[in-house]
């Protein structure tokens, strides 16, 4: 399943809905390629994830572990 920015626009509650049903839809077996700009709600589901910044992969790994890289939160997570 490819998805670009499936939370975009929506209200916080229709955004956490999002990620629950992508996760229910992974947990079934489909595989997930997603484009988001909510990094952080992202990475928390990710089994894999890839930063871009201007335009190329900055870092790389696993959800989990992104979400604690002082790197990514220097580019995406505004810390």
């Amino acid at each position: 399943l490819l998805l670009d920015e499936p939370s975009a626009g929506l209200s916080p509650a229709l955004q956490d809905d999002v990620f629950v049903n992508c996760q229910t839809i992974n947990d079934a077996g489909v595989g997930i390629i997603m484009v988001e700009q909510n990094a952080q709600r992202c990475l928390q589901i990710a089994h894999r994830g890839y930063v871009l910044a201007t335009g190329r992969n900055q870092v790389e790994g696993p959800g989990a572990q992104l979400l604690g890289d002082p790197e990514v939160a220097r580019l995406y997570l505004g810390g």
